[in-house]
């Protein structure tokens, strides 16, 4: 038993897949809708197929509505904190046009226990590169709440009262500053808080969404995300 428990640490919080950074090879046509997904493990969709992470279904609904978009770029790894992540976009440097920005981050600075006052300062930081990739335009951006791993069979295990406590405080940060930068806000945490009853909502390694809490992240936004955030 001493050797799970590192093991399992290791699917959320250590960079697992050798690259989770998927950049188209050129620029969509100006008239093609595009989308960049900022994040970590909750963007990829760690232990879920590649295609089932909530950006691709959201490109996949898009698409099935008759909505010309490309598939989207995504700079996200497991593990990442606010801190990875600024390094990566920095090092990948997107393009400042994109008709949609999505942002999701602060698991990993939770789980590592890095002071919350570097969180606020960082997730502000990101979200105004986001607002810059969507060509300064804030209603083009939306955030994603944190979802609560305190609610996974993982998360039992440590101490999810603690867990929960944690990242209510994490997503009253969030919600603050994308409420005075007026970008769109997405609470997905209660759904991800029905994990312990619907195991259908937890993906096999015990800890991660599955396809199908995936699938409700994108019911939840792509109602503001189609007719307000895309017909501007």
């Amino acid at each position: 038993m001493k050797y799970i428990l590192p093991l399992l640490l290791l699917l959320l919080f250590a960079c697992t897949k050798q690259s989770e950074i998927v950049l188209p090879t050129e620029a969509p046509a100006n008239n093609i809708t595009s989308y960049l997904a900022l994040g970590d493990s909750y963007t990829i969709g760690e232990s879920v197929d590649y295609s089932m992470n909530y950006p691709n279904q959201l490109y996949e609904k898009l698409l099935a509505d008759d909505i010309a978009i490309a598939p989207p770029t995504i700079i996200a790894r497991t593990g990442w904190t606010t801190l990875e992540l600024s390094a990566a976009i920095q090092q990948e440097n997107p393009d400042s046009n994109y008709s949609l920005v999505s942002l999701s981050i602060g698991v990993n600075n939770q789980f590592r226990g890095y002071a919350i006052s570097g969180y606020e300062a960082n997730f502000e930081d990101l979200l105004k590169q986001a607002i810059a990739f969507a060509g300064g335009d804030n209603n083009r951006v939306f955030v994603i709440s944190i979802p609560d791993y305190g609610y996974t069979p993982f998360g039992q295990r440590r101490n999810p009262a603690f867990i929960s406590e944690e990242l209510d405080e994490y997503n009253a940060i969030n919600q603050r500053i994308s409420e005075t930068y007026e970008v769109t806000y997405f609470d997905i945490t209660p759904i991800s808080r029905e994990g312990l009853i619907r195991t259908d909502l937890v993906a096999i390694d015990d800890l991660h969404p599955s396809a199908k809490q995936y699938e409700e992240w994108v019911a939840l936004m792509y109602k503001k995300v189609k007719e307000e955030m895309l017909d501007q």
